[in-house]
């Protein structure tokens, strides 16, 4: 079995991650999302899906983005 970085938890069924070269080993997908998942910088929630890019910084979706008046970002209309 292994233990889970985020909860600590032994699992039999837990999976490992490797994300540039570097191992992780996670029980649950949620673990491994609260672990690697990078955070919108405007609300800081975990930006699980695609969100939406500007230079290097990361933010969840349009309205995030255009909140931190970032220009050109648009969800589809």
């Amino acid at each position: 079995m292994a233990l889970c970085e985020v909860c600590g938890n032994d699992y039999d069924k837990a999976f490992q991650v490797i994300v540039n070269g570097d191992s992780h080993v996670f029980d649950s997908f949620e673990c491994a999302a609260h672990r690697l998942a990078p955070t919108c910088a405007q609300c800081g929630c975990r930006v699980i899906g695609h969100g939406v890019e500007s230079g290097d910084t990361v933010y969840c979706c349009a309205h995030c983005a255009t909140a931190a008046n970032v220009v050109g970002i648009r969800d589809r209309v």
